[in-house]
């Protein structure tokens, strides 16, 4: 008789299975785990077993518990079955799950975790509870993920940010020293005459004094509420990134129930999450007034608010404010998240309020951030994302 081949793949849907019911005698699969599939699933277990982990109402099992070290090598457990993006997923579950934020606190528990946006997060909102010993670490932790994000998102924001100032700043008559003779040509090559063998430009494009007459004003405004964490992070990377361009003039204000100008850090965008402080409560229409009152020149400014709209101060106000400026000439732009998060939470009655003045307000993911700007840039319908 000649041997039945084995089906590899139904093994492979077998040995998920176990992983993902638990691997116990009661998962129904009838396959031991063994090995690696073993060690991967008491990782699991730690984190998401029945009647693991501190948090009231559960058993005392064996999960993390409390202490720093089990902590710490089960932070380094994770690293090695899981690849990255599902390490960063399970450490803010237990940050979560398991109240694990104080451990933070230790240095050698910031050397163990994996950096990513939510992890700066959890760190910023400690704040003042944050010693001297951890701090140096947390700034590095934290630099390390500014850095791969301004990587990730630099290079395309001043690309499409700069094209759409650059079409701005062109000039249908300019005058001969102004005129562009690169981009004339190339927008005139279909009057190429063979028989003379040159162009004849009929439409000419300038530069020079008319790009510097047209610097654009930008103010992003952060609301720094605990539920606006990850946008914090972002906004305070893309304010650094468009701080750096010289056809724009940035300024950067963050608020809760204060309002703080962050402008003069946005050089370092570690120092600009340093200078937040997540939490508290939120008063919309007093950062909206302090950033009235720094435009100068409405119809060259484009205002961001970043918020979830969730108003403690005069929601009145507040919707007076955003017609006042749009009226005055101003491109007025509300996210209600800038971030990776999918769906947020928001107030649908201040969302509505604010469509009815001609501006909707819609979650921002950092990858479309910058086709919103340009959009508001060139004073052209939004890119709103389809939410249906």
């Amino acid at each position: 008789m000649t041997a039945q081949p084995v089906d590899t793949a139904a093994r492979e849907r077998l040995r998920r299975w176990t992983l993902v019911l638990g691997g116990g005698t009661a998962d129904g699969t009838e396959h031991p785990l063994a090995g690696r599939d073993a060690a991967m699933d008491g990782t699991l277990s730690a984190l998401y077993g029945k009647g693991d982990g501190p948090r009231e109402g559960r058993e005392r099992g064996a999960g993390l518990g409390a202490s720093a070290p089990s902590v710490a090598r089960w932070l380094g457990d994770v690293r090695t079955y899981f690849p990255s993006s599902v390490v960063q997923v399970m450490q803010r579950d237990a940050i979560e799950r398991l109240g694990l934020s104080a451990l933070l606190l230790e240095p050698e528990m910031l050397e163990a975790v994996e950096p990513d946006v939510h992890l700066v997060g959890t760190l910023l909102s400690l704040g003042k509870a944050m010693p001297e010993t951890t701090r140096e670490t947390a700034r590095a932790v934290v630099r390390k993920v500014v850095a791969d994000l301004e990587k990730r998102l630099a290079t395309r924001t001043r690309a499409v940010l700069g094209g759409a100032l650059d079409r701005g700043a062109r000039v249908r008559r300019p005058r001969h020293h102004d005129i562009d003779w690169n981009r004339t040509i190339a927008a005139n090559l279909r009057h190429y005459l063979p028989d003379r063998r040159t162009v004849v430009p009929e439409r000419l494009l300038g530069h020079g004094r008319a790009a510097r007459s047209v610097r654009k004003e930008v103010v992003l405004c952060v609301d720094q509420s605990g539920s606006m964490a990850a946008s914090v992070v972002y906004a305070s990377v893309f304010g650094a990134v468009l701080a750096s361009m010289r056809a724009v003039s940035t300024r950067l204000v963050v608020f809760d129930t204060a309002v703080a100008d962050l402008t003069d850090r946005l050089d370092d965008p570690v120092d600009v999450l340093f200078g937040t402080r997540l939490g508290g409560g939120t008063d919309i229409n007093r950062a909206l007034a302090y950033c009235q009152s720094r435009i100068t020149r409405p119809s060259e400014t484009v205002v961001v608010l970043i918020s979830d709209l969730y108003e403690g101060g005069i929601r009145d106000e507040m919707l007076r404010r955003v017609a006042e400026m749009k009226a005055s000439g101003v491109q007025f732009v509300a996210l209600l998240a800038l971030s990776d998060e999918g769906a947020p939470a928001y107030d649908h009655e201040h969302a509505a309020a604010l469509a009815a003045l001609g501006t909707p307000a819609f979650a921002c993911t950092p990858d479309l951030f910058p086709e919103v700007m340009a959009a508001a840039v060139e004073k052209r319908p939004l890119p709103i994302p389809d939410t249906s």
